[in-house]
């Protein structure tokens, strides 16, 4: 893996941009109203999937468009760009009964760490 001078990471901060790429060649797996689970999984390194949210049962809110994973990016792996979603898990299924029954958070989440459910 290689290493990003603080030079070339100022430059791309001041220059702006967007992580929205072409959605061409991406299929959207899912649509809003889909029951999904996110993946339990641990992987090294860097992931934008909360602990508190992995095996937990979900549903989608609404399709983002498609983004810049950066699982890989941060790990210098290239963008593999995939749909993002918004996700509504409901608070008593992430932390338990006494979260409150008529809350709930959505979480953005890549399709590489949804299955259906």
């Amino acid at each position: 893996m290689g290493t990003i001078s603080p030079q070339r990471i100022v430059q791309a901060a001041m220059a702006g941009g967007s992580a929205r790429r072409d959605a061409t060649g991406v299929a959207a797996r899912f649509k809003a109203g889909d029951a999904v689970v996110a993946r339990d999984f641990h992987p090294d390194g860097h992931t934008r999937l909360p602990r508190y949210a992995r095996g937990k049962p979900g549903v989608i809110d609404r399709v983002q468009g498609v983004f810049v994973l950066p699982d890989s990016n941060a790990r210098l792996a290239g963008e593999q760009p995939g749909t993002l979603y918004a996700v509504r898990f409901e608070a008593a299924d992430l932390w338990g009964a006494d979260a409150g029954g008529k809350d709930a958070f959505y979480i953005d989440l890549w399709d590489v760490y949804l299955d259906p459910a």
